[in-house]
């Protein structure tokens, strides 16, 4: 976690800022293109941005797209070769997604969402390359949030997006021609500046296990007045839920926005730790009116957060993240204020009344739920996380 002034950031809102600001980069590059994300969908925004991609290729910009093999698993054989005929690279990390298999390795994924255009500008936040529409049922598009980022930061950003390429292609056992192109590439300057202070945190499997974990329990550990966390899979561990209470408990405001919109069963183990929370006062929010992808907090107003993790077991313990930290309070209280407009518009809130009321079935979901996510967190030897 180190933080490194001179940088310019900006929030994107959802994929009609994100595509955009995207797409015109991809345009702008004159020599190398790094996009790394878990989904890749076929639909407008796919071919848009792959467009983009083959353009840049033909211009001779070495084009590398890093894919999720389970996120992507019906990414079209047809458009890979499309792709692959213009000069885009193309690789998948762990394409074997047997259903059978729970080993550890299987459930590791390649889950950030991170580009990086000729080492000058990046983009980091919690968007897939898919329409914000692309959804089911005819609902407003879902809500998520990513960074674009220039500045002094960048080297750091472009040599980790560029060792995962290179780790990923030694274990393809491919040959590259990426030591000539960056041979010609020059580092951004680095700015000396009053810019914004951010840093760039990771999780993988080798040197950065706990790093983005970390991060927010400092941040949660040391907040005096207020915490707001939106985060769409949210099945905290032990630890986090201990620094969450433990806040609550000195009287630090402690806001949840959680998705409400049930995607898959497992979600419902989010709900096993609303009782808890809500007798120590921790506000829990459900965001209904369209699918919430948002992985991004605000503490005290001038510390952020945006990215791609979860706080659940799977992105905290499994899969390869990315977030920016972000110090910086007109940058928080902008991003603060975004998600309170979202806690106005189609959110309902939960109370502890009504959660001890409620239906007892729903409850009793929760905690299969959570003993299934136990379990399955069991086989691969990580149980006592939780």
């Amino acid at each position: 976690m180190h933080f490194i002034g001179g940088n310019q950031i900006k929030l994107l809102r959802s994929g009609a800022e994100y595509f955009p600001a995207l797409e015109q980069a991809i345009q702008n590059a004159t020599q190398e293109i790094y996009l790394q994300t878990y989904i890749y969908e076929i639909d407008e925004i796919g071919v848009r941005i792959g467009s983009a991609l083959k353009q840049a290729a033909q211009r001779k910009v070495a084009v590398n797209l890093l894919l999720d093999g389970f996120g992507c698993k019906d990414f079209p054989k047809t458009y890979i070769h499309e792709l692959e005929s213009a000069g885009v690279r193309v690789m998948f990390y762990r394409p074997k997604i047997s259903p059978w298999t729970l080993k550890r390795n299987r459930l590791r994924r390649l889950h950030r969402k991170v580009a990086v255009i000729d080492g000058e500008v990046a983009f980091v936040g919690g968007i897939n390359i898919i329409d914000d529409h692309n959804a089911p049922h005819k609902i407003p598009p879902r809500i998520d949030y990513a960074v674009r980022i220039e500045g002094a930061l960048l080297p750091t950003i472009a040599a980790n997006v560029r060792r995962l390429w290179r780790r990923i292609a030694w274990i393809h056992l491919w040959r590259t021609n990426h030591n000539n192109v960056l041979q010609r590439l020059k580092p951004p300057a680095l700015s000396t500046g009053s810019g914004i202070k951010v840093a760039f945190v990771i999780r993988d499997n080798v040197l950065h296990r706990r790093d983005i974990e970390n991060a927010y329990l400092d941040a949660i550990n040391h907040a005096q007045s207020e915490i707001i966390i939106a985060n769409a899979y949210f099945v905290p561990g032990r630890r986090f839920r201990k620094a969450l209470l433990d806040a609550a408990k000195r009287g630090v405001k402690v806001k949840l926005l959680l998705q409400g919109r049930m995607e898959y069963f497992l979600m419902f183990a989010t709900h096993a730790f609303y009782g808890v929370f809500l007798e120590n006062g921790i506000e829990i929010y459900e965001y209904r009116n369209s699918f919430m992808h948002s992985k991004v907090a605000v503490i005290d107003n001038d510390w952020a957060t945006v990215g791609s993790s979860n706080i659940d077991p799977f992105s905290l313990l499994l899969a390869h993240e990315a977030n920016l930290l972000i110090q910086d309070r007109a940058f928080a209280t902008e991003l603060r204020i975004d998600i309170e407009a979202s806690m106005k518009n189609g959110v309902h809130q939960v109370t502890s009344k009504s959660w001890i009321n409620g239906n007892i079935l729903h409850r009793s979901l929760s905690w299969i739920a959570y003993g299934i996510v136990r379990f399955l967190l069991g086989v691969i030897g990580y149980s006592k996380e939780q």
